[in-house]
């Protein structure tokens, strides 16, 4: 058996924890560097995970000659620098959503790739969900047809992060949007069959978050450092004619369904779906009857774990990378135009 990947995680505070056990449990890889620029998270989670190489600087990890695969974990205005920096030091790339807050980053992120013949995949973890796993399989089989239309949204009521990594344009790039907004458009985009966007409408808010006294669930007061959206919502059109409606919020006057409201429906030709209640919608004209089909999970396992397993099985197997940056700058770029028609207060060509 060949020697396991060696992994270098950048970042470790947060959503790096989920994809610990992901490495751990890949017969393919070892953990075996940190990196975060917090001593104090970094020591901690150094020995929670049995990690002894910790580095307070991430180009540091980046350097070390024996990594295999970078794992980025980092704020979202630090994921292309510190991409493009590992590839070109000849590592595989897994980086967390989005890919990078603009289109121009996931560009040069790309040709980073390019010119390193590594991996770079996107950490977009709901498509390794089971249930949606079992969606797209129904839909890659022809069960909708031709999807024309979509609805997707991503809704919390008082569910805003408050730290700067995720309120402040600098660090962040976006609100919503770019914190769950990616994961509810890149799965819909993903089911539909990665149709070309060509125009975009859209449009934010920030009504709630300038409300004396206003909070979140997560995190206590609204900081005054706050500069991004609250709310988001666009009219996308696709290349071959399908349309999108997309709704995202951290703060909305809507009710809670586990904490947060993620939703898709898809419509077809041939039928419609509802994820993440996995239900199919189809209608025989000839008896004039509906029918609803209620999907069955195929698998099971944690949706983070799985994304890392699956990167690192990609690399083993010589396979493309399961969530590629292409993809990803469609989503970025439909979210970028939603932003730009929102200060216009008109269409944008993609």
């Amino acid at each position: 058996m060949a020697a396991p990947l060696k992994v270098g995680v950048i970042g470790v505070r947060g959503i790096a924890r989920t994809h610990f056990p992901g490495w751990k449990e890949s017969p393919h890889t070892e953990m075996v560097a940190f990196a975060d620029i917090n001593a104090d998270v970094l020591k901690a989670q150094g020995e929670a995970q049995g990690v002894t190489r910790l580095y307070e600087s991430p180009e540091e990890l980046i350097a070390a000659p024996d990594i295999d695969i970078i794992d980025i974990c980092t704020p979202n205005a630090y994921h292309a620098p510190l991409s493009i920096a590992a590839l070109k030091a000849g590592k595989h790339v897994i980086c967390e959503k989005p890919l990078a807050p603009t289109p121009a980053d996931i560009l040069q992120m790309i040709e980073a790739r390019n010119a390193s013949g590594k991996l770079l995949m996107t950490a977009q973890h709901f498509r390794f969900d089971g249930a949606a796993k079992a969606l797209k399989a129904e839909i890659d089989g022809g069960a909708l047809g031709d999807v024309y239309h979509a609805r997707s949204w991503m809704l919390r009521r008082s569910g805003a992060p408050t730290s700067a990594g995720f309120v402040t344009k600098q660090h962040a790039g976006g609100g919503p949007c770019i914190d769950i907004g990616v994961h509810i458009l890149d799965l819909t985009l993903w089911m539909m069959g990665n149709p070309k966007p060509v125009t975009v409408t859209g449009i934010t808010q920030d009504k709630l978050s300038k409300l004396p006294g206003a909070f979140s669930n997560w995190g206590g007061p609204i900081p005054d450092f706050w500069d991004v959206e609250e709310f988001a919502a666009a009219f996308v059109r696709f290349a071959n004619g399908a349309t999108l409606v997309l709704e995202v919020s951290w703060l909305l006057n809507h009710p809670k369904t586990h904490g947060e409201d993620m939703q898709m429906w898809l419509y077809g030709d041939k039928g419609g779906a509802h994820w993440p209640d996995n239900v199919l919608l189809t209608t025989n004209n000839a008896t004039k009857q509906h029918l609803d089909t209620q999907l069955q999970n195929k698998e099971g396992g944690e949706p983070h774990a799985k994304e890392c397993m699956a990167f690192a099985e990609a690399i083993v197997s010589g396979a493309s990378s399961p969530v590629p940056p292409e993809q990803s700058l469609d989503v970025i770029t439909i979210l970028e135009g939603l932003y730009r028609s929102g200060a216009t207060g008109r269409e944008v060509v993609l």
